[in-house]
C-alpha cells in the first residue's frame, strides 16, 4: 500500500539521520466501523480486541466476558447488557419471571427478550430450571446447600424436582461456605440381633428423644436453631442420638 511504504520510507530517513523515532503513546484507543470493533456475538473475536489492549478496557464498558472468581466459581460469563440476535442452540426457554418478562437460560447466563432483542440480563427471582449451569459451585449455609454461578444461587426443590432461582439469606458472603458440612447420618449396628423393624422404631424414637434434648431437628432447615448456634446444636443432637441408640442395644459410629 502507498501509505505503508511512505510511512517505511520516512522511518529508514530517520534512522540515518542518527534520529531516534520514539512511538507515541495513547492513553485511549477509539476504532470506528471496521470488523475489530464490530466483533458482533463472537466470543474469540471480542476477546482478541481487548487481549490487543492489555485488557484494559473503558471504565463505562468493561470488558464483555468478567471472570467469576467468587466462590472459586472460576469461569467466564457475559456481562449484563450485552445483546444477542437469537438464544444460544441449547438453551432453556420460554421461562416467564415474576413480573412477566421473558427469559432464557443457558450455561449460567440469563437472557430477556428487551426492546427488539435478547439482552444479558440478572436472574429473575423464583423461576425454576431443570439443571444448573456447568460450571457452578456447591455453597453451604446453615447446613443448606445453595448452588451458585454467575452471581446467582439456585436450590433444589423435591416438589418440583427443579432448582429454583433464590435470594441468599442475609450476610451471605461473610457466613457461607464451599466446605461440606459433616453427613448428618450415623453408622448404626445391631449388636444385640435387633430385627430391621426394631431398628426402624428405635432410632426414629432415639431421633425423637435427641431433637427434644437439644433442640436441633437435622430434619428442619437450619436444624430449625439460629445460624450461630448450628454448629454446636448439631453437635449437641447427634451426641445425644448415640447416647440413645448405646443404650437400646446398639453400636454407633
Amino acid at each position: 500500500m502507498k501509505i505503508k511504504n511512505t510511512f517505511v520510507a520516512f522511518s529508514a530517513l530517520l534512522l540515518m539521520s542518527g534520529n531516534v523515532w520514539a512511538a507515541p503513546s495513547f492513553s485511549t484507543l477509539y476504532t470506528f466501523g471496521d470488523s475489530l470493533s464490530d466483533a458482533g456475538s463472537s466470543d474469540s473475536a471480542i476477546m482478541s480486541l481487548y487481549k490487543s489492549l492489555g485488557n484494559i478496557c473503558d471504565p463505562g464498558h468493561p470488558c464483555p466476558p468478567y471472570f467469576d472468581g467468587r466462590f472459586s466459581n472460576n469461569h467466564y460469563y457475559y456481562d449484563r447488557g450485552y445483546t444477542i440476535h437469537r438464544p444460544p442452540a441449547g438453551a432453556v426457554g420460554e421461562l416467564r419471571g415474576p413480573h412477566g418478562g421473558r427469559y432464557w437460560y443457558h450455561s449460567g447466563n440469563w437472557y430477556r427478550w428487551q426492546s427488539g432483542a435478547w439482552v444479558v440480563w440478572a436472574a429473575p427471582f423464583g423461576v425454576f430450571v431443570p439443571w444448573l449451569p456447568p460450571y457452578f459451585t456447591t455453597v453451604w449455609w446453615n447446613g443448606i446447600p445453595y448452588y451458585y454461578a454467575n452471581d446467582t444461587y439456585y436450590v433444589w426443590h423435591e416438589d418440583r424436582n427443579e432448582y429454583e432461582v433464590v435470594t441468599p439469606p442475609a450476610n451471605f458472603d461473610q457466613t457461607a461456605t464451599t466446605q461440606a458440612p459433616a453427613s448428618n447420618q450415623l453408622f448404626v449396628y445391631p449388636k444385640n440381633g435387633q430385627p430391621a423393624a426394631q431398628e426402624a422404631t428405635d432410632r426414629y424414637e432415639c431421633h425423637r428423644w435427641a431433637v427434644g434434648q437439644t433442640g436441633f431437628d437435622p430434619t428442619a432447615p437450619g436444624g430449625g436453631v439460629a445460624a450461630g448456634e448450628a454448629v454446636q446444636k448439631r453437635n449437641d443432637y447427634f451426641r445425644a442420638e448415640a447416647s440413645c441408640l448405646e443404650g437400646r442395644g446398639y453400636t454407633v459410629r
